[in-house]
């Protein structure tokens, strides 16, 4: 019977008012995001989005393509939901850094179960598949290039492109531990803590403040503290 209850609440999850590619693509990456790829079956997708186990075939021809299908919808959803910043001409490189890994943060925090769109990437990232190399050129390239070009800002340009791609990926690492460790994080600090100093916001002024000091841009943080 919880089963069955369950499967009612994930139903009532996916919007019925969507056109049904729609809400296999809904249903799809939940089931994915939950099960991964081998487990899900189409049987169960189909019966969340209220549609016939043929309609996987008829908008997406087998269970490779919509899973393919289900990583884009799950960044794209995400894009929608945390567009990257638009900077006015003439923002100083430093607001404009504090500003995208604020966005950063925003799209993938937290230390509760993560939106099914995040953890589908998660899995996506940790445990690659033929969606991956289409995540990245798709989603996170374009993401890591506006980085890059912050960083080229920042160090006056005096930076070759591979200084920078590893300058930015050591960003986008200290954010992305809060979300694919983020359980263990959260067993590492007290509550209290969590809650006055790991929120996004608070968080974004800290690797901000801590990449700017590392480039030189910024007093050095134990000086700062004092």
């Amino acid at each position: 019977m919880s089963s069955i209850n369950t499967k009612k609440k994930e139903s009532s999850e996916v919007n019925l008012n969507e056109d049904p590619r729609g809400r296999i693509l809904s249903a799809a990456g939940r089931e994915f995001a939950e099960k991964g790829f081998e487990a899900a079956t189409i049987r169960d997708i189909c019966t969340l989005a209220s549609v016939n186990v043929a309609a996987v075939n008829y908008y997406f021809g087998d269970k490779h393509r919509l899973y393919i299908e289900s990583v884009r919808h799950a960044h794209e959803e995400r894009s929608r939901q945390f567009p990257l910043p638009v900077w006015a001409d003439g923002t100083l490189p430093t607001e404009k850094l504090r500003g995208f890994v604020g966005n950063m943060l925003e799209r993938m925090l937290g230390f509760d179960k993560p939106p099914w769109q995040v953890q589908l990437m998660l899995r996506e990232v940790l445990h690659p598949t033929d969606a991956c190399r289409e995540l990245v050129e798709d989603y996170i390239r374009p993401h890591f290039s506006v980085l890059c070009k912050i960083l080229h800002e920042l160090t006056d340009g005096n930076s070759t492109p591979a200084e920078l791609r590893r300058i930015g990926l050591s960003i986008g690492g200290q954010c992305f531990l809060y979300r694919a460790a983020g359980d263990v994080v959260g067993m590492l600090i007290p509550p209290n803590e969590i809650k006055e100093m790991h929120n996004s916001v608070d968080l974004a002024d800290h690797i901000t403040a801590y990449c700017l000091a590392a480039l030189g841009k910024h007093a050095p943080l134990s000086v700062e503290a004092s």
